[in-house]
């Protein structure tokens, strides 16, 4: 009976399909938005509102209950209205938040993208210790957004836009923040 000769490079083949992934995992890779670099002893979180450096009306606002509804969703973390009743404290400061026409509309020449670009100082700081957990002074957020080129539904769009823009950005805010990125 003659050997086949595909049997070894299916082993082969077979065996690096299964040392791949091990290897990966042993190596300390991870998917990013997974992890938790947060300290076991952290159960609860306060979120104060966010300081406002810009001319934008009420921002900060959105922003920080983006990060709420974004802890309470992606989470285990309880979110407290008081920094007293918390193990961490979560503190923002928008720094400047700018949009900028991306994409234009060839026949009209209205923008159809603008590109957001948000700056935030953040930091996660443990309440008892002081020790900071997370810290960023220039956590930049910059996404495209397409908005209307007709301009009564422009205007109608704004609150859900920002609304949505808020989302994205908390949402990025927590993976780095609970990522230690």
């Amino acid at each position: 009976m003659r050997p086949n000769r595909h049997s070894g490079r299916s082993f082969l083949i077979f065996g690096m399909l299964v040392m791949i992934p091990g290897c990966l995992t042993g190596c300390g890779y991870r998917i990013a938005g997974r992890s938790n670099s947060l300290p076991p002893g952290i159960r609860t979180i306060a979120v104060p509102v966010f300081m406002n450096r810009t001319t934008d009306y009420r921002i900060e606002q959105r922003f920080t209950q983006a990060v709420v509804r974004e802890l309470l969703a992606r989470t285990q973390y309880r979110v407290a209205a008081k920094p007293e009743d918390a193990d961490a404290v979560l503190l923002g400061e928008v720094n400047s938040i700018e949009g900028n026409a991306e994409v234009f509309d060839s026949t009209t020449g209205r923008a159809t993208t603008i590109l957001i670009t948000v700056t935030l100082k953040a930091s996660l700081e443990e309440r008892a210790s002081g020790n900071v957990l997370y810290k960023n002074d220039n956590f930049l957020f910059r996404e495209p957004y397409e908005v209307s080129i007709d301009l009564p539904t422009l205007f109608q769009q704004q609150g859900p836009a920002l609304d949505r823009m808020a989302r994205d950005f908390a949402a990025r805010l927590v993976s780095n923040m609970l990522g230690n990125f």
